[in-house]
């Protein structure tokens, strides 16, 4: 029997093929981002399969969060290409609609920024109303139902300013997940936590892996990138130094500054 030729994309940039684009959910390609003289991101290419979870690594000022950024196109790169399921951001044309692209990624930030005059119900209502255009009763439905999810279904008549650092974190989890996000980007969720509430935001998070979410992981927490990842990128200085399995990463990683960083860290 003939296979049937895979035709390429004419309009795909050197590197990606229609495969690459219709294989994967993520697709960043030759991504680039600088601030003033800074090189914040150099020449990144990356791939990210459905239900697969990506762990970021690397020192402060790797270009982590802004890869991650530009990701979400929360920062628009200078340079490169990325296509979020299957849908072309950069360089985009008036047909796509970033804020519809948007409504299918979740991110949560090292800050919770969460309302503070809004009940945690409130927050996680909010943008459903707002851009998934639900009815309150839907909203508060699905609300209730993420606020379970994330185990704090009691703190719901709350504010922000009575909840933990762990609890507003779970919020903003809940909040994300409510939009029915494809794919949740977070950086460094915990970075801003107590030792003692880290463990209950990676609870949830590593639930989430387990329902098979799309996840892209900034994080220092190094236990959580072994357990969950099917993948770890360690980034320095702008760039991927290293794209490895968890036990490649840990336990035979190929690169002397990848060797250096965790020499550092796992003591």
């Amino acid at each position: 029997m003939l296979r049937k030729k895979h035709t390429v994309d004419a309009t795909l940039p050197p590197g990606v093929t229609q495969g690459d684009v219709d294989d994967n959910i993520i697709v960043i390609q030759n991504v680039s981002k600088s601030f003033g003289k800074v090189e914040a991101v150099k020449n990144v290419s990356l791939r990210v399969k459905r239900g697969e979870v990506v762990v970021i690594i690397g020192p402060s000022g790797s270009g982590k969060s802004t890869l991650l950024r530009c990701t979400n196109h929360l920062e628009e790169p200078d340079e490169g290409d990325i296509w979020i399921d299957g849908i072309h951001l950069t360089h985009r044309s008036k047909k796509t609609d970033i804020n519809k692209v948007r409504e299918e990624v979740g991110m949560v930030f090292q800050l919770f920024n969460l309302f503070p005059n809004y009940t945690a119900l409130e927050n996680v209502m909010l943008a459903q109303r707002v851009v998934r255009k639900r009815d309150r009763a839907e909203a508060e439905r699905i609300a209730r139902e993420q606020l379970d999810k994330v185990g704090i279904p009691e703190k719901a008549d709350s504010y922000p300013q009575q909840l933990s650092g762990g609890q507003q974190q779970r919020v903003a989890i809940a909040r994300a997940l409510a939009m029915n996000p494809k794919i949740m980007l977070f950086d460094e969720p915990t970075s801003a936590l107590d030792p003692e509430m880290i463990k209950e935001v990676l609870d949830v998070m590593l639930a989430l892996v387990a329902e098979g979410m799309t996840m892209l992981v900034v994080t220092h927490e190094m236990g959580f990138a072994r357990a969950a990842a099917h993948r770890i990128i360690f980034m320095d200085e702008g760039s991927i130094v290293e794209d490895t399995t968890p036990e490649g990463l840990f336990s035979a990683p190929k690169h002397e500054r990848t060797k250096l960083f965790l020499s550092k860290i796992l003591k």
